[in-house]
């Protein structure tokens, strides 16, 4: 690793050698000013760059109304925040919280990755998404009881079918 320039670098550094030690991980650089955390070259961690203060943008479907609530975080930017991307920014006199960090990339991470390769982060995540379904149909409310079938009102006259109008017969030659 190369030595920290800036107050949060040991952070980052920390941070995107974790995200990178995913099944399938790599950097991105979708344009300047960005080196991104990818799996099957879709993001799930956006990343400030050596230098800067740390800032960062995970997708977090379980616990985005939680990190909400945290100091310094807010809905992502560019309308992904309607889909649970968080942003946090901090202050270079800021304590860096790399447990709770790392937690995020690796939900954004599952949020992202194809199932091969979350097989390969934990051989019982399968099970587990099995188990999840299981228990969010057990949770699903029942179906209401079918009402009763209201009283058949008496048969009504059908309306006889239309005839079609007559043709006229071809005229008579003379």
């Amino acid at each position: 690793m190369p030595a920290p320039k800036g107050p949060h670098d040991a952070a980052l550094l920390e941070l995107r050698a974790f995200g990178l030690a995913l099944p399938g991980a790599h950097t991105k650089s979708p344009w300047p000013g960005h080196l991104d955390l990818a799996v099957n070259d879709k993001t799930f961690a956006y990343l400030s760059l050596e230098g800067d203060p740390l800032h960062m943008s995970c997708k977090l479907p379980e616990t985005s109304e939680e990190a909400l609530m945290l100091p310094g975080t807010k809905p992502a930017a560019y309308g992904l925040g309607k889909w649970g991307w968080v942003a946090i920014a901090f202050e270079p006199e800021d304590a860096i919280p790399v447990d709770m960090l790392r937690e995020w990339i690796e939900e954004s991470y599952r949020s992202q990755a194809p199932k091969a390769l979350l097989k390969q982060l934990d051989p019982s995540a399968g099970a587990r998404s099995a188990a999840k379904k299981v228990s969010a149909k057990k949770a699903a409310p029942k179906k209401a009881a079918p009402k009763k079938a209201a009283p058949k009102k008496a048969p009504t006259k059908k309306a006889a079918p239309k005839k079609a109008p007559a043709k006229k017969a071809p005229a008579k030659k003379r």
